[in-house]
């Protein structure tokens, strides 16, 4: 008999199929949320879940008692309750890589985005307030040449820098929690201590992942360390920074601006500070949101469940 598995998110029609050759389905092909009797009756059955974000915790585990495991159509996995998934016997995958080159290419966008204000401009030119000798009031930034200090150097690290260095001939920099030689050799970048990079760097870009190390890593004194004609990104979570601290440091000029695709809270709220702010370049959270990367984390989140279902040595294994 086939293992039943719960899948609480619509997906592309090829990796439903390829999912009902290896499981029983109980699917939720619907965008809105899933109602407590279905949800409560599915999980009661379930020996997989595919998902992307739902909370799996102790409430959760408790209500899936024939529970192996979930498969997280993210790279990231903080909606996970690791300690208490190893008390219940629980697996955890997820989708790393196959998003890196799609979130890389966004982070350029935001630099570029930021530095040569694209949306601000845009707007400018929609409300009619174009002259022809404009002058200085429209003026940006450059990117190629300038200092890129990269936190977190990661897979999609590399990807930011390579992008960086070999296309706009940028000086680039990063701070890690160890230091990566081989990556130094490949790329031509160098590592600095956080508090240099933040000093020296005109573009700073957020990419260390969600931990508790990292929870509000970024906060007040760093913005204040950073160059008055700096842009900060934030690409990883809206947690790793202290966001209160950033409305402060737009706010009162201590950085150039910002680029954001993530929040403390999202969506943010309709008046939320950074919504009034000129200075602040907002995305609603599409790091990999392109046709072809979906669907690639899709199959592989698919695949990491029906490996670790049915073989001995799950792969992308949450730790």
């Amino acid at each position: 008999m086939l293992p039943t598995i719960f899948v609480d998110r619509p997906l592309p029609d090829e990796v439903k199929q390829y999912l009902e050759q290896h499981f029983r389905l109980d699917y939720w092909g619907k965008n809105e949320k899933i109602d407590k009797e279905t949800l409560l009756l599915y999980l009661s059955r379930a020996e997989g879940i595919l998902t992307s974000g739902r909370s799996v915790d102790e409430r959760l585990l408790k209500a899936a008692p024939r529970l192996r495991v979930v498969s997280t159509i993210s790279a990231g996995y903080n909606h996970f309750d690791l300690e208490a998934m190893k008390r219940y016997g629980v697996i955890g995958t997820h989708t790393p890589h196959v998003l890196d080159e799609t979130v890389a290419d966004l982070a350029l966008a935001l630099m570029l985005g930021c530095g040569r204000r694209v949306a601000e401009l845009d707007q400018y030119v929609r409300q009619g307030n174009w002259e022809k000798n404009a002058g200085r009031a429209i003026f940006g930034t450059d990117i190629h040449h300038a200092t890129l200090g990269i936190i977190g150097m990661g897979r999609i690290g590399e990807a930011v820098a390579k992008r960086a260095a070999f296309g706009f001939s940028m000086n680039v920099q990063y701070y890690n929690r160890s230091r990566k030689p081989d990556a130094e050799a490949r790329l031509g970048v160098h590592y600095a201590e956080l508090d240099e990079l933040l000093a020296t760097s005109d573009f700073v870009v957020m990419l260390t992942p969600l931990t508790e190390q990292t929870e509000r890593m970024i906060g007040k004194e760093h913005f204040r360390k950073m160059k008055s004609t700096s842009f900060f990104i934030n690409i990883s979570r809206g947690q790793t920074v202290d966001e209160q601290a950033l409305i402060e440091a737009l706010e009162q000029k201590w950085i150039a601006g910002a680029g954001l695709d993530v929040f403390e809270v999202e969506p943010i709220q309709h008046d939320h500070p950074f919504l009034r702010l000129n200075n602040v370049l907002l995305l609603p959270h599409i790091g990999s949101a392109t046709d072809k990367t979906r669907f690639d984390m899709a199959m592989l989140g698919a695949q990491n469940l029906t490996v670790a279902l049915t073989e001995a040595e799950p792969q992308n294994v949450a730790k």
